[in-house]
């Protein structure tokens, strides 16, 4: 198996899981976080986040458009800027509308990862705004799915702390 074999399947599972999970969701839990503890996102902060968590960075690591105001640098951002509380993260205002960035967000992965090719994803290095390493490209896409996945995970125990009746097969897609 190669690069792009292995990233086209992992983006397509944790896609499908992830918009499974977002299903079970209902429009009046937006609102919702968990009740201890601090700095929760809401759930809709969390569908929101998780509509960017993986192609939109994709895209920043094969094209260099990180989609960062003009003039801004990210090498001069404060750790607060580059990862704000949580009561500042913006968030959707339904289900549909995370499904369909979602959607959007699947598109612009699976776009990026045509874009890269093999021999780019195994040969180019790259790096990240806030991780001066450079890293081969293939890496840092399947970093991103991983970054997707832990989301999607937070999202399936976010159901079960609502009492959802969610188990290991939701997690996994099967």
């Amino acid at each position: 198996m190669n690069w792009t074999e292995l990233l086209k399947k992992e983006i397509e599972q944790g896609y499908q899981v992830t918009e499974r999970l977002m299903d079970l969701v209902a429009d009046k839990e937006l609102n919702w976080k968990p009740s201890t503890g601090t700095n929760w996102m809401t759930m809709g902060q969390l569908l929101m986040h998780i509509t960017g968590s993986c192609g939109a960075c994709c895209r920043g690591f094969v094209t260099g458009d990180w989609g960062m105001p003009e003039g801004m640098d990210a090498s001069n951002m404060s750790p607060e800027d580059m990862l704000p509380p949580a009561e500042k993260l913006p968030f959707v205002t339904s289900v549909a509308e995370a499904k369909k960035l979602l959607a959007e967000d699947k598109k612009v992965a699976l776009e990026m990862l045509t874009k890269s090719g093999e021999r780019d994803l195994v040969e180019r290095r790259v790096k990240a705004p806030w991780d001066p390493t450079e890293k081969m490209l293939g890496s840092c896409l399947l970093e991103m799915v991983g970054h997707l996945n832990l989301h999607k995970a937070q999202l399936f125990y976010y159901l079960k702390l609502q009492g959802k009746p969610v188990n290991t097969g939701h997690l996994w897609g099967m």
